[in-house]
C-alpha cells in the first residue's frame, strides 16, 4: 500500500513510499532517502501528480512513538501556506534536530508530577468577574483578551482559568515573550499550583528537550511554559493556550523560518478547537481591532492588585536644566533620586541602548567605527573592552590606524546603559548598582541577580527594555527615563504603538506594593502631549487614534504586507534580479508591489539587501499566488530570497 511521507527538509511535498505495515496519518517512520535513512511522518495528503516515473521505495519500519494528531498536521499545512515556508521545514520545527524523541523511563518525568494543591490566594471581585467572562466550556475555539493595568493580577486570573482546564484532564501551554522571564514565572507557578511546569526555550539542553517533547506527546507532562518554539510541541490533549504580553515584539521570529508566534498560536488553537487567552496591559493594534469587531471577547482589570496606586508622572525639561559636559543626568534628577533612596525605594534608570556608546568616531579623520560586514555602527562595550556589531557579532578593539596620521583618537558619541551606569556610580558611590540588559541577564547568574533585586539588595538598576517584560520588583518606586527622545525617532509605522506599550509596561514595574511611586521623563521635547498620551491610564484613547491613522492609509491590520528581502554579495546583480522579479510577478498577484529599494540596513553579514514590499487584501490568495510565482522563478546563483508575511519592522 502507498503512503505519503513528509521528511524534515527543504521539500514542500511528501514523498510516496509503500509498505504492508498498517499505518495512520501522523505515524513516525524510517525510510530510505538517497544513500541515507531518514525519519519522516505519514502525511495526510499525497504529493501532487508528477509526470516523472520513479521506483517507489519501501518504508523500513514504524517507530514506537505516539503519532502526531491529524489536527496538528492540518495546522502545519496551513502554517506552510500562510508563511510561504516549505512543508518539510515546518515539520522540522516540530522535531528535535530533525528527529522525534523516544519515550523515557518514568523517573525522568517525576519532576513534573501533576498534583494541584490548595493555595491561600483569593481573587478580588474584579478578578472573579474577569475569570467568569473567560469562556472555557466545551471543546470550542474562541479568543479571549484579558486586558488589565500593569500589576492588576492578570497572572492569577489566567492561572485559575488554566487550573479549570487541567482538572478536566487537558494539557496547557503558557507562552512568554522572553526566556529571561521563565525563572521568576516558574516560582510563581509553583506557589500557585504546587507542581513544576516544563520550561521550553532555546537555552535548555537537548536531553531536557527530548524529555519534555516525549512527555508532552505521551501526556506525562501537563503544562509547558515556553518561548516561541513551544508552539510546535506535539501536545496529545491540549486544552488551553495562554499568550502572555501578547503585544510583545519578541513573538516575531525574524530569522530562519519567519513567523509571528502569537498569530500562529491563535491559528493552532483554531485547529485544536480549544480556547486561547491573550494577556496584555496594552493590546497590539491587531488585537484591539479584533476586539472592536467583536471577533475576540474581552475582560478588563482596572484596579491594581490590593488597590496599589499607579505611578505619578513628572517631566524634567532639559531645555531649562543645563547638563554638565559628558553628563546625561540633570541635577534635578539627582535630587529626586536621592529623595527616593532616603525612603529606601529602589530606583531604575531606563535607557533602551545596550553597551557604553552607540557611536564611536575619530576626532582627527572624523570616520565612525562601523561594522565591515554590515552597514551599521559598532557599539562600544566598556565591560568587555571591545566594539561589537549587534547584528552579526563582529568584534574589534578600539585601536585603529588613522587616515591622517598615527592611530585614531576615538571619541564616544551618545550613551548606552554602561555609560549611564558609570555616571550613576559617580553620583551615588555608596549604592549597590546593577545593569539589567540582555548582556547581563542571559547568564546563569541572572536567577541570583533577580533574587537580590526582589530583596532590595540592589538599590539602583540601569536597564534596557528587557526590564519592562513582566518582572515583579516589589521595592521599585522610582523610574527615570534618561531620554525619551532617543526611543521616539525612526521611520517605523509601529513606532507609536511600540512606545505606548513600552512605557505602559515600564511604568507598571513601579509602585506594585502600594507605595507612592513616580516616573520621571528627562526630555528636550517640549511636546508634553506625546508623553501624556503614552502614559494615559486609558491606552484605548491612543489606540483608537492609531487605528484611524492605519485605516485611512490602508496600513495593517487593514491590509496585508509581505516583505521580500533579496540578499547577495554582488550589489548590481542583486538590484537587477529584484527588478526582474518585480516585472515577473506584476499583474500576476492581487496586490501592489512597492520597490525595489535598499533595505534600511543595506548590508548585513557581508550580504547586500534589497527589499520589495507587497501590499494587498487580507486573504490567503495573496500568499498562494506568490508561492507559485516564487517556485516558478529561477533565481540566479548566490541570490537568496527571504519572505516575511506581516512584517513588524522594516530593517
Amino acid at each position: 500500500m502507498k503512503f505519503p511521507i513528509l521528511l524534515p527538509n527543504i521539500f514542500n511535498h511528501p514523498f510516496t513510499y509503500e509498505t504492508d505495515l498498517k499505518l495512520e496519518a501522523g505515524d513516525f517512520v524510517e525510510v530510505p532517502f538517497g544513500k541515507s535513512k531518514l525519519i519522516g511522518v505519514v502525511w495526510n495528503e499525497f504529493e501532487k501528480n508528477t509526470n516523472k516515473k520513479f521506483k517507489i521505495k519501501k518504508i523500513i519500519k514504524r517507530l514506537d512513538i505516539p503519532p502526531l494528531k491529524e489536527n496538528t498536521l492540518d495546522f502545519l499545512n496551513w502554517f506552510s501556506e500562510y508563511n510561504i515556508v516549505p512543508k518539510g521545514m515546518v515539520l522540522k520545527l516540530v522535531l528535535i534536530s530533525g528527529k522525534p524523541a523516544r519515550v523515557f523511563e518514568k523517573k525522568y518525568y517525576n519532576n513534573f508530577s501533576f498534583k494541584i494543591i490548595e493555595n491561600s490566594i483569593k481573587l478580588s471581585l474584579e478578578q472573579k468577574k474577569a475569570l467568569n467572562q473567560i469562556n472555557l466550556s466545551n471543546n470550542k475555539f474562541n479568543v479571549h483578551v484579558l486586558k488589565g493595568t500593569t500589576g492588576s493580577g492578570k497572572t492569577i486570573v489566567y492561572f485559575e482559568a488554566l487550573k479549570k482546564i487541567l482538572i478536566k484532564g487537558y494539557q496547557g501551554l503558557v507562552m512568554l515573550p522572553e526566556i529571561g522571564l521563565t525563572s521568576q514565572f516558574e516560582k510563581k507557578f509553583f506557589e500557585f499550583f504546587g507542581f513544576m511546569p516544563a520550561i521550553w526555550h532555546s537555552g535548555i539542553t537537548k536531553k531536557n528537550k527530548e524529555i519534555i517533547w516525549s512527555g508532552v506527546i505521551s501526556e506525562k507532562i501537563k503544562v509547558v511554559i515556553g518561548a516561541r518554539s513551544s508552539l510546535f510541541l506535539p501536545f496529545k490533549k491540549l486544552g488551553l493556550i495562554i499568550v502572555d504580553e501578547e503585544h510583545d515584539q519578541s513573538y516575531k521570529q525574524d530569522e530562519g523560518i519567519i513567523y509571528n508566534a502569537r498569530d500562529m498560536a491563535i491559528s493552532r488553537a483554531s485547529f485544536e478547537k480549544i480556547p486561547i487567552n491573550l494577556i496584555t496591559a496594552v493590546p497590539s493594534i491587531e488585537t484591539y481591532e479584533n476586539i472592536k469587531k467583536g471577533k475576540y471577547s474581552v475582560s478588563k482589570l482596572e484596579k491594581r492588585y490590593q488597590n496599589a496606586s499607579l505611578p505619578n508622572y513628572e517631566i524634567i525639561n532639559l531645555n531649562n536644566v543645563k547638563l554638565e559636559k559628558q553628563s546625561w543626568l540633570s541635577k534635578k534628577i539627582i535630587e529626586k533620586v536621592n529623595f527616593h533612596l532616603e525612603k529606601k525605594d529602589q530606583v531604575l534608570f531606563f535607557l533602551n541602548r545596550r553597551g557604553f556608546s552607540p557611536n564611536v568616531l575619530c576626532n582627527k579623520c572624523l570616520i565612525s567605527y562601523s561594522c565591515p560586514n554590515c552597514s551599521i555602527n559598532l557599539v562600544y562595550h566598556k565591560n568587555k573592552n571591545n566594539l561589537l556589531c549587534h547584528y552579526c557579532g563582529f568584534k574589534s578593539s578600539l585601536k585603529r590606524k588613522c587616515r591622517k596620521e598615527g592611530n585614531c583618537n576615538f571619541i564616544f558619541s551618545g550613551p548606552g546603559v554602561e555609560r549611564i551606569s558609570e555616571e550613576v556610580k559617580k553620583c551615588f558611590p555608596s549604592k549597590k548598582i546593577e545593569i539589567f540588559s540582555s548582556d547581563t541577564m542571559n547568564k546563569k547568574s541572572s536567577k541570583n541577580k533577580l533574587e537580590k533585586i526582589i530583596n532590595n539588595e540592589i538599590e539602583i538598576l540601569v536597564g534596557t527594555q528587557l526590564i519592562s517584560k513582566g518582572f515583579h520588583f516589589p521595592n521599585l518606586n522610582c523610574i527615570v527615563i534618561v531620554d525619551i527622545d532617543l526611543s521616539s525617532r525612526g521611520h517605523d509605522l509601529r513606532a507609536a504603538e511600540k512606545n505606548l506599550q513600552l512605557y505602559h509596561q515600564l511604568s507598571g514595574r513601579a509602585g506594585r506594593e502600594g507605595k507612592l511611586s513616580t516616573v520621571y521623563f528627562q526630555t528636550y521635547n517640549t511636546d508634553t502631549k506625546m508623553i501624556s498620551d503614552i502614559t494615559n491610564n486609558n491606552p484605548d484613547i491612543f489606540l483608537e487614534k492609531e487605528v484611524e491613522i492605519r485605516k485611512n492609509n490602508n496600513l495593517p491590520p487593514f491590509q496585508r504586507f509581505i516583505s521580500l528581502i533579496f540578499t547577495g554579495e554582488n550589489e548590481s546583480k542583486l538590484e537587477k534580479e529584484a527588478f526582474k522579479f518585480k516585472i515577473f510577478t506584476e499583474n500576476k498577484i492581487k496586490g501592489k508591489i512597492l520597490g525595489p529599494v535598499s533595505a534600511p540596513i543595506f548590508r548585513l553579514k557581508r550580504k547586500y539587501r534589497i527589499r520589495l514590499l507587497i501590499r494587498g487584501p487580507k486573504t490567503l490568495k495573496l500568499q498562494n499566488s506568490l508561492a507559485i510565482l516564487i517556485s516558478n522563478y529561477k533565481f540566479q546563483s548566490g541570490i537568496k530570497l527571504s519572505v516575511d508575511v506581516d512584517p513588524i519592522n522594516f530593517n
